[in-house]
């Protein structure tokens, strides 16, 4: 790509963040949003943390390696923080992404194995029941993310994205979106984005609710997840 186009891209990406931002800057949603967030994530902790005693324990009888996985992750405007979940790889999967990078089963710039070999036994059941998102609860305590938004992405990931894509960095993060409710990781990445950006363009908190409300059964049915 020429240098030009980089720069125009650039512009494109800043023009589409700095009005969403301006769009939404001192709303009583935001207030009330953040609300949400505290009050809710404060009963997950509480209400949860008895299962988060078992899930660790089987972590570390399943394999070898922390039971919580830390990762950097691109949040609202492209700042980055320190993402966590209960680990369900092996601590070598990063370094064997290469192995399995020609069995990716998605398009875009992510990847997604219904199989992947690099899951361990433990975190099979984790993913199959969402069960491995809980610790981003403490990430939504910190303010690096909210319940309902597009989720956190990867900086390898965010390096490819097209200007369009950028506009979903105008909000927090989240640990449900409409991606999660409208089949997950059986949608492509296209379709993905474009959830993404819907959820931009009409935030309320009326949208959250339900949207906290469809996970429920998502997670229950085991919908997409893996």
């Amino acid at each position: 790509m020429q240098t030009a186009d980089v720069e125009s891209s650039s512009y494109v990406v800043n023009r589409s963040l700095q009005w969403h931002m301006e769009r939404r800057r001192f709303t009583r949603h935001d207030v009330l949003k953040r609300v949400l967030d505290m009050m809710l994530a404060v009963l997950g902790l509480v209400g949860t943390m008895p299962i988060w005693l078992g899930i660790m324990l089987a972590i570390k009888l399943d394999s070898s390696g922390p039971a919580i996985f830390t990762q950097e992750r691109v949040g609202q405007q492209g700042r980055r923080f320190r993402f966590h979940k209960f680990r369900s790889m092996y601590v070598d999967a990063e370094s064997r992404l290469g192995e399995v990078m020609a069995h990716n089963e998605t398009d875009g710039p992510v990847f997604k194995m219904r199989n992947d070999p690099r899951v361990t036994r433990v975190g099979v059941f984790l993913r199959r029941t969402s069960l491995d998102e809980l610790p981003q609860l403490i990430n939504v305590l910190k303010g690096e993310m909210s319940l309902v938004g597009p989720r956190p992405p990867l900086p390898r990931e965010v390096e490819q994205y097209r200007p369009s894509d950028h506009v979903r960095l105008a909000v927090k993060p989240g640990l449900t979106c409409l991606w999660q409710i409208r089949g997950r990781s059986q949608v492509g990445f296209d379709q993905w984005m474009e959830f993404d950006r819907e959820y931009v363009n009409n935030m309320s908190l009326w949208l959250d609710l339900q949207i906290l409300v469809r996970t429920v059964w998502v997670v229950l049915s085991c919908r997409g997840a893996y």
